[in-house]
């Protein structure tokens, strides 16, 4: 009767479970993120050195001209109303907390993936965001780029970021990846929660060749991309559909151990 008992439990929680984790069920088709919207991590794969962007300055740069030393790359676009804003506005609070001496352990790239963007959105952005470090970042250390569509498309898909264009705007993940001087991706990092410690361990796994999963991943997991709101929100019916089945795992064994009885010796004749 135990067992049985316990088996119609089990039953009746991976059912609900498997409904609450199914995001058709939970969320309106017109709210499901695209599947090209995200991050798919290409850890040890190289990115493409030989694609030319124009920098702050309006002037064409290779990139293999600018990635000599540790790099953190930063996919964003200049005239993004919110996220980007946020994930910028971090990184300038992060960097001069950097155990690294920017401009010779390691450097900051961003690059914006809309090929209409130009020199005057790159320099506004530059501004912005050194007069918010104070001047206690070196000039050089942190360069904006700008580029055309193929060699940014090339450098995404390369990367593993996947974004999508939405009229003026886009529908894109909230991500920053840092790759060795050979141009090798060593690490990822996810939101706009930027630590310094995060940023420093990052850098110097690049500098020694070392590539690590990301140190937050229960971001990927716990927070689902909203392009409604261009944010991280928490994904409520993963994880709870992951608490009841650990549950249900817990108490099936549970009644199973307690549902045994001991077997009664055998009479002698």
């Amino acid at each position: 009767m135990t067992r049985r008992l316990s088996l119609l439990l089990l039953c009746g929680l991976l059912a609900f479970s498997g409904g609450a984790g199914a995001v058709p069920f939970s969320l309106p088709t017109d709210q499901v993120p695209p599947r090209e919207v995200g991050v798919s991590e290409h850890l040890g794969s190289k990115i493409p050195l030989d694609l030319t962007f124009s920098d702050e300055n309006g002037a064409p740069v290779r990139l293999g001209d600018l990635v000599t030393l540790p790099t953190v790359i930063v996919p964003i676009y200049y005239r993004c109303p919110n996220v980007c804003n946020f994930l910028q506005g971090a990184l300038a609070r992060a960097l001069p907390q950097v155990r690294r001496t920017p401009g010779k352990d390691f450097q900051v790239i961003s690059i914006s993936f809309d090929e209409t963007e130009g020199l005057a959105d790159a320099r506004q952005s530059r501004a912005i965001y050194y007069q918010a470090m104070q001047q206690k970042f070196p000039t050089g250390a942190w360069r904006f780029l700008t580029g055309e569509l193929p060699a940014i498309r090339k450098l995404t898909d390369a990367a593993g970021y996947h974004f999508r264009r939405e009229g003026n705007d886009f529908q894109h993940p909230v991500a920053i990846f840092v790759v060795s001087s050979d141009g090798t991706i060593s690490r990822y990092l996810y939101g706009t929660s930027i630590l310094p410690m995060d940023l420093t361990l990052a850098l110097v796994e690049a500098a020694e060749g070392r590539v690590s999963p990301a140190i937050r991943k229960v971001v990927q997991f716990c927070f689902s991309y909203d392009p409604q709101n261009s944010k991280y929100v928490f994904n409520i019916f993963r994880v709870s559909a992951t608490v009841i089945l650990l549950t249900a795992g817990m108490l099936f064994a549970f009644l199973a151990w307690t549902g045994r009885k001991p077997r009664e010796p055998e009479s002698k004749p």
